[in-house]
Order: C-alpha cells, then structure tokens, then sequence
C-alpha cells in the first residue's frame, strides 16, 4: 500500500514536470529508460544478434578487400592511388551502420509493437510517443557507434587508415545509424505483418550492390548515377570516404546535411505515428 502511494506520488511529480515543458503531450523527458532496457536486454539474451552486426563487415572486409583485392589492385581516390581493401572499407561500415539500425528499428520494433504490446504499455506511464521514439532511435545510434569503434579498430590493426580525419567516422556512423533508424522506425508502424518486413530487401540489397560499396559508380550511365547519388546509402559511403582518406569539401557538408534532413523528418514522422498509433 505504502509503495502503491508512493508511486502514485512521483507519477504525479512527473505529469506535473512535465506539463511546464515544450512538447509535454508528447515528450516526458524520459527516453534513457529506453535505452536503459535496451542495454540490459543487451546484456541477457541479444548479445549475440548485436555482435554478428560487427563480424559480417569484417568478414566482407577480408573476402573482398584481399581476395577480390589482390586481383582489383588500386584505386584512385581524390587523385591519390589506394589499395582497394581500403577503398571498401569506409563504405562496408556505412553499410553496417545502416544494417544495425534498420534491423534494430524493423524487426525487433515490429516484434516489441505487434506481439510484446510494449510501447502501449510503455506509453500508459508517463512515457510519451517521443520518449519512445528517440529511446529506439537512440540505441540505434549507440549500436552504429559500436560499430564504428570496433570496425575502425580492425581497419586501423590493418593499416588502411591514412589520416586522423578517419576519427570523425565515429560520430558520421552516430550520424548515418540515427537517420536510418529514424527512417525504418516510421516505416515499420504502417506495416502490419512480419512479411511486409521482408519487402526491405528489395531495397536494402540493391542499394548495398549499386551504391558504390565495391566500385565506383562513374561505370554506370549518367542517369543512373544521378538517380544512385540520391540514395542515403551512397550518401553515407561517399561521406565515410572522404573522412577515411582526408578529402574534405563541401560534399562533406552536403551529405551532413542530407542526413540531418533525413533523421529530423523520421523522428517526427514515428513520434506522430506511434501518437497515432496508441494514444489517440
């Protein structure tokens, strides 16, 4: 009884901080507690899945940057002639960056949605659509960051790294994983059955293929590449690029920006569908 009143009291201690706040229909303040559940979920039965995002990387690292590598030989970047597992190896942590925040925000946020019920019973707390999205977004965004430390670690031990610029791959992989995450966290509350989930490969893998992972996209007709440079996964590569081998221009700036627009638009966009969804 005496537990039940002090609950009581601090739900009533929060509603009331939360109604002098910007946002407050929508925004508790209080997203670490998704991330919190998420780390200790980590820590008992999702290990495993999470590590298997930084071994395929690795693994497409050494098939193809020294096997198909040894054949290809160089390429050139920016003028500068580099060997071709370093030529891929920016663009397979883009591609890992977008994998783990898709799965992440697909797969395990349909089966949380559709089959655990969890976000209504979270967002029958003092949790808000907000709180939610940017707790999923988020753990997301620490999964890409985990990512990032580990496969530059390897790169590095494997002497493809050639500028301290290759540092800021870390906070562009945060980049790249929250508006990926963003992006596949609205597309997932319009679907509802798991088979719906397996329409992202038809997206997913062409863009892996055609996006310039393991060649540059100039073989391609113009109009293609056009249509090509559009895609958030070429933007993600041409941006780990640059970093990776010090060619900092405006292109830089543009892709930042593509990816700030791209993450802003999803987490509105999930925020009012899962308003929508469970609270109307």
């Amino acid at each position: 009884m005496i537990t039940g009143a002090l609950a009581t009291t601090a739900a009533v201690a929060i509603a009331e901080r939360r109604a002098r706040r910007p946002l407050s229909s929508v925004y508790a303040g209080r997203s670490h507690a998704i991330l919190l559940r998420g780390l200790l979920a980590l820590r008992t039965s999702n290990a495993l899945a999470f590590m298997t995002g930084f071994v395929e990387p690795v693994l497409f690292l050494v098939a193809f940057g020294y096997g198909v590598g040894g054949l290809v030989g160089t390429v050139e970047i920016g003028g500068v002639e580099v060997p071709y597992a370093a030529y891929i190896a920016p663009a397979l942590l883009a591609a890992s960056a977008m994998n783990g925040a898709i799965i992440d925000t697909t797969f395990n946020v349909f089966f949380k949605m559709h089959y655990l019920g969890l976000y209504r019973t979270m967002m029958s707390t003092s949790l808000g659509p907000l709180d939610v999205a940017l707790g999923e977004i988020g753990w997301a965004m620490i999964r890409g960051a985990a990512y990032a430390i580990g496969f530059l670690v390897v790169v590095t031990a494997f002497g493809l790294t050639t500028t301290w610029w290759a540092l800021l791959l870390v906070p562009a992989a945060v980049l790249v994983a929250f508006a990926f995450a963003s992006l596949g966290m609205t597309l997932t509350s319009y679907m509802t059955s798991f088979q719906q989930l397996n329409w992202l490969n038809f997206f997913l893998l062409p863009m892996f293929l055609f996006s310039g992972t393991f060649y540059p996209i100039t073989t391609y007709p113009q109009w293609l590449q056009w249509v090509i440079e559009a895609t958030p996964l070429w933007q993600a590569i041409a941006l780990m690029r640059g970093l990776t081998f010090g060619v900092l221009d405006g292109g830089l700036a543009g892709h930042v920006a593509y990816f700030a627009v791209l993450a802003t638009v999803g987490l509105y966009l999930t925020a009012r569908r899962l308003d929508a969804l469970f609270l109307r």
